[in-house]
């Protein structure tokens, strides 16, 4: 259980950490024996990300992680929450592990470890081996299979150093996003694939969770990272509700039914039954995707506000989830998505803390005894330097403190919540905006690639400093 909780002050015990993954910090993408992922081909694909960019470069954490865990040391991080590149580890995605790319993720837990930094390992952020899209990619159950061996290889190279793991970061933007909407790896727009890739990522889980736990030693803990959205309905009347409960079963119950509860939603197969009568569920599958787990990783940035929509809904949809003519919400094309009042970041998300609230509540009632990690959470600003270089962002300040300020109610409520990990550590290749969306809390210059502290790195380190937060710097 956690510590007693003040209504002002975090508990001693609260992890403060902050997030990265690997295609956009990495780069070294033809070293060491690594191949394409899905993110390499679908970057390099004409017209799929922001002016062609591509994470080959990215920020060069590769070779210069030993500086990056310095500077974590120097912000008084707790934690440091990772990816693991699969194709840098078992390029094929079969078959055995190629040691030199293990070495990378050997060498920066070692760093990680000498700085008093506990690493957190996910072991999937979306970077599927290419090989493996080429063989038929997540709507295929094999891809399933292969995650647990791939699971199992970093689980024996790690293990005995690394105690929190994660399996899978946000399933939902890597089935809908990347075979429903399209506007991610690997680009495909089939609902029916959307809901297969769903599927085979909780059964990715499942047999992960099982893989894991036979290699890992006892004290090691295992979580999923989902990024559960807040779902509200524009009103209260019936036709509202029911939209709302049709994308919450998207968006949470095709996830959290099963791993949680043992069931998908029974609404959920009655709203996408005239796209699929779901028979790649077998027998056994979902008592392998309820596998327990010891906590629950939950990423959080903005509200989605629905309701029914007159007639067909055709074309984009303000969900926040980049324009495609093709909709990552299979069988509610009947649902309309609205901008929620308020203030937005540079990705237009609308700035609700409130959101963070509700979700640890909702979670702590849906799992009880269950401990819950925000493992992102944070916002991108058209940050820029001053004149004498620093880099000074209030806008982020005053995000992560409402943010953080809900976490600390969620906590004097009785939400089990252990820990926060800020995204992002630094400006990074954000997928298909390319470099143009910057969400970190260090400053990088694409230039030179040298990094910066925002005073938004110096207020979160104070907050983890003191287990306080400090007051909001007044914008200029």
């Amino acid at each position: 259980m956690p510590d007693s909780v003040s209504p002002v002050s975090f508990p001693p015990s609260f992890l403060w950490g902050a997030a990265t993954s690997a295609y956009q910090i990495e780069g070294a993408v033809r070293e060491g024996g690594r191949t394409p992922s899905i993110w390499d081909t679908f970057s390099r694909t004409p017209g799929r990300t922001a002016g062609g960019e591509t994470g080959d470069i990215a920020v060069d954490h590769y070779h210069r992680y030993r500086d990056d865990v310095a500077l974590m040391a120097e912000l008084g991080l707790g934690a440091y929450r990772f990816s693991v590149s699969w194709s840098r580890v078992q390029p094929t995605g079969r078959g055995p592990a190629v040691q030199v790319g293990l070495d990378f993720y050997r060498r920066l837990v070692d760093e990680l470890l000498e700085r008093g930094i506990k690493p957190a390992v996910t072991l999937y952020h979306w970077d599927l081996p290419q090989e493996l899209e080429d063989a038929g990619g997540w709507p295929e159950r094999d891809t399933a299979l292969r995650f647990a061996e791939y699971a199992q290889l970093v689980g024996e190279a790690l293990g005995d150093r690394v105690e929190q793991w994660i399996t899978l970061n946000e399933p939902w933007c890597s089935a809908f996003l990347g075979y429903g909407s399209g506007v991610h790896a690997p680009g495909r727009t089939d609902p029916v694939a959307s809901l297969r890739a769903a599927h085979h990522l909780n059964l990715a889980h499942g047999l992960g969770v099982s893989a894991l736990r036979a290699v890992l030693p006892a004290r090691a803990r295992i979580a999923v990272s989902l990024n559960s959205s807040v779902v509200r309905p524009l009103s209260q009347d019936p036709a509202d509700l029911a939209a709302a409960r049709r994308i919450d079963d998207l968006a949470n119950g095709v996830f959290h039914g099963p791993m949680l509860h043992g069931a998908y939603p029974e609404t959920l197969f009655a709203a996408t039954a005239s796209l699929t009568d779901w028979s790649y569920v077998l027998d056994g599958d979902v008592r392998t995707i309820h596998a327990p787990v010891d906590a629950l990783g939950l990423n959080y940035y903005t509200p989605a506000l629905v309701s029914a929509a007159p007639g067909e809904v055709q074309g984009p949809r303000a969900d926040g989830h980049g324009a495609s003519d093709h909709s990552p919400w299979p069988g509610a094309d009947d649902v309309l998505f609205h901008q929620s009042p308020g203030d937005r970041t540079a990705m237009g998300w609308s700035i609700d803390p409130t959101g963070l609230y509700d979700l640890l509540m909702r979670y702590s009632r849906e799992a009880p005894g269950l401990p819950l990690y925000i493992t992102e959470n944070g916002a991108a600003y058209d940050d820029k330097p001053e004149p004498d270089g620093s880099v000074h962002d209030p806008e982020r300040i005053a995000y992560l403190h409402g943010h953080l300020a809900e976490v600390r109610r969620a906590l004097a409520d009785g939400a089990d919540v252990r820990g926060y990990y800020l995204w992002s550590l630094m400006d990074n290749f954000e997928w298909a905006y390319g470099y143009d969306k910057r969400f970190g809390a260090v400053y990088v210059d694409y230039a030179t690639l040298e990094r910066t502290p925002k005073s938004s790195a110096r207020w979160y380190a104070e907050a983890a400093r003191t287990g306080v937060l400090p007051p909001v710097e007044p914008a200029v």
